[in-house]
């Protein structure tokens, strides 16, 4: 059995919305040059994540 990559060893992107970095998850492998939103909230549009405010 393989060994799984450690989280720092994956490609990361920068959210289009939020310019928060996220990770590669196994359920985009297939459509990781597609990707663009770290979330179903950013990719909506519905309001920029703010914290700290």
């Amino acid at each position: 059995m393989a060994k799984k990559p450690k989280k720092a060893d994956l490609p990361q992107k920068i959210c289009l919305v939020c310019k928060r970095p996220f990770s590669w998850r196994k359920k985009w492998e297939k459509v990781w040059a597609e990707v663009k939103y770290c979330s179903k909230q950013c990719q909506k549009g519905s309001g920029v994540r703010r914290f700290g405010s």
